[in-house]
């Protein structure tokens, strides 16, 4: 699939997360409290919600339906109620914008 576009830097503030859809698929765009960018699935492998509308907070998303955590580095599920780890993808910043990778 290759690099997308998905947004520009200012878009997304520190220790927050963003929607958007890629050729039909959802996917979550972090930015932790260093600046640093993040993707993964745009919803829980829980119950589906989108992650758009959760919490980050110290590298940590958490989903607003049942407060399933995950590390935003990684996907990895936290524990209770989430026991599968998000698939994440790969990012990166050129010219004041973020672009992910879902290949």
């Amino acid at each position: 699939m290759g690099w997308t576009r998905v947004c520009a830097v200012d878009d997304v503030e520190e220790e927050d997360v963003i929607g958007v859809s890629i050729d039909g698929r959802d996917v979550a765009v972090y930015r932790d409290e260093d600046g640093e960018f993040f993707a993964s699935d745009g919803h829980c492998t829980h119950e589906r919600m989108l992650l758009c509308e959760g919490l980050v907070m110290d590298g940590i998303i958490e989903c607003p339906k049942h407060n399933g955590r995950f590390r935003i580095s990684d996907g990895r599920a936290m524990g209770a109620p989430v026991t599968v780890d998000l698939r994440t993808y790969a990012v990166r910043v050129e010219g004041g914008e973020v672009h992910v990778d879902l290949g």
